[in-house]
C-alpha cells in the first residue's frame, strides 16, 4: 500500500501562483510515475502532469508553459509549481502514484483561483 499526502492547495488571484506538494509513504518501488491530476466543478476528473522516475514529464494541454512538475525520489515527493495562474484552474487537485499497475491517490486539496 502507498499512501499520499497532499500539501499548499488555498485561495489565490488570477495571475498569481502557488505550489502543491505531495508526499508518498508505505512500500515504494521504483520504478513508478507521480502526478497531478485535477477535477473542476462538474467536470470529470484530468490530467495536469506527470513525471516518472527517471524525470520524464508529461503536461495536460491546458497548463503547458504556466506548471512544472517535479519529484525527490530519495524523499519520494512531487511537487507542483502552478504559475500565472487562471479561474479555469480552480479545481481540487489530486495527487497520483503509479507503481507495478497499481494506482494510488491522495484526498485532494482544493485550488480556487479568484478572477
Amino acid at each position: 500500500q502507498v499512501q499520499l499526502v497532499e500539501f499548499g492547495g488555498g485561495l489565490v488571484q488570477a495571475g498569481g501562483s502557488l505550489r502543491l506538494s505531495c508526499a508518498a509513504s508505505g512500500f515504494i518501488f521504483s520504478p513508478n510515475t507521480m502526478g497531478w491530476y485535477r477535477q473542476p466543478p462538474g467536470k470529470q476528473r484530468e490530467l495536469v502532469a506527470t513525471i516518472t522516475t527517471d524525470g520524464s514529464t508529461n503536461y495536460g494541454d491546458s497548463v503547458k508553459g504556466r506548471f512544472t512538475i517535479s519529484r525527490d525520489n530519495a524523499k519520494n515527493t512531487v511537487d507542483l509549481q502552478m504559475n500565472s495562474l487562471k479561474p479555469e484552474d480552480t479545481a481540487v487537485y489530486y495527487c497520483n502514484h503509479i507503481q507495478r499497475e497499481n494506482t494510488y491517490w491522495g484526498q485532494g486539496t482544493q485550488v480556487t483561483v479568484s478572477s
